[in-house]
């Protein structure tokens, strides 16, 4: 088992912007540091909570200030942008990475974000997301001309193009046929897993996932994959995040379980966006309550795994042993205002030295 981070990245709306980017830059570069084998930073336009609204343009800041971690998208929300101008800045931050990235795509969670691409309806978002990607591959694959009509996007140079001069010509990958494409997915026994392996993509669970919905996407991989075993380098069901929580050293400071632990602050705030989007069945400890009826303590309980590293080394050991062996798990980022910074770098240390518990197991 591999071991990454995620970061949506989500913090309180007052903090100034310039803070939060060296904040999450930093974490990435410990990370590099530490071995870990992956960082994921978001995509959104309209949150001051949210604040990336250009994940490969952070990215590529950290190229030079990292050196074997591979960068991730997570996600590039396809049905917010012309599919060529996606495939021109993947395939150019791939040639910069030299092949450290990851493609992580997916239709977008973030309500205002929909609506400022007028994307509100699922119908229509879904469809813009298929079509996205299936031009961007074809982009991928071949010369000019391109003649590519779709319902919502056109991609055609046939009357300008200048073989001898290269003129016409949209760029390809540094990855041959194209980076790793990964595909996250949020909802209870999601068809979109299924459809990831199928493809050959890599499934990805969302951060606010209950141990539930993890364990229906391995099914829902298993049936995409449609009788093939699943890859010893399979890399597909990130289960986040999967929160240690050491309580010898921040005892009364924070617990996960505590309303003012750093958690509970994350799904709190996650719990009140699904309420108002109406989408809150993606983060239930169970399907079947009632909306009043949840707690975001009961979703921590349900979603996050912490304790001392050998108690948080079995929960691994167990999840791994209910699903099936995904290959990485990815840490979701929390906050760092104030001291929180260095309980956040203490538990990405911690977690670096569970996986050798995990892998022996």
């Amino acid at each position: 088992m591999n071991i990454g981070t995620f970061a949506m990245p989500l913090h309180p709306a007052s903090r100034p912007l310039v803070d939060v980017l060296k904040e999450n830059a930093e974490k990435i570069i410990l990370a590099d540091q530490l071995g870990f084998a992956e960082a994921w930073i978001g995509e959104h336009f309209s949150a001051a909570t949210e604040p990336i609204c250009s994940p490969l343009m952070f990215l590529a800041s950290l190229l030079p200030r990292t050196k074997q971690i591979k960068l991730a998208t997570g996600v590039i929300c396809l049905p917010n942008r012309h599919p060529a101008v996606v495939a021109g800045e993947v395939a150019l931050f791939d040639h910069l990475s030299e092949g450290r990235f990851i493609f992580g795509i997916g239709p977008g969670g973030l309500a205002s974000d929909m609506e400022l691409f007028s994307n509100l309806d699922g119908d229509v978002r879904n469809g813009r997301m298929a079509e996205s990607i299936s031009t961007i591959l074809k982009i991928w694959s071949q010369d000019p001309p391109y003649d590519l009509p779709g319902k919502h996007w056109q991609v055609k140079i046939t009357d300008n193009v200048i073989p001898e001069l290269g003129v016409g010509y949209m760029g390809k990958p540094y990855t041959k046929p194209h980076p790793p494409i990964a595909l996250s997915s949020m909802s209870p026994d999601s068809g979109s897993v299924a459809y990831a392996a199928k493809q050959g993509w890599r499934p990805v669970s969302a951060n606010f996932a209950p141990e539930s919905t993890v364990l229906g996407h391995w099914k829902k991989y298993v049936e995409g994959l449609r009788g093939r075993r699943p890859r010893a380098d399979w890399q597909g069901l990130d289960s986040r995040p999967q929160y240690p929580d050491w309580r010898k050293r921040f005892a009364g400071r924070g617990l996960a379980t505590r309303s003012q632990g750093l958690e509970f602050l994350h799904f709190d705030y996650l719990w009140e966006v699904l309420k108002r989007a109406n989408y809150t069945i993606v983060a239930k400890p169970d399907l079947n309550m009632k909306d009043e009826d949840v707690t975001v303590e009961s979703i921590v309980k349900a979603t996050v795994i912490y304790g001392s590293p050998k108690t948080v080394a079995e929960k691994i050991v167990s999840l791994r042993e209910r699903s099936g062996p995904f290959g990485t798990l990815l840490l979701a980022a929390l906050d760092g205002s104030g001291e929180n910074l260095e309980r956040e770098r203490l538990t990405m240390r911690r977690l670096k030295d569970v996986v050798p518990l995990v892998n022996a197991a």
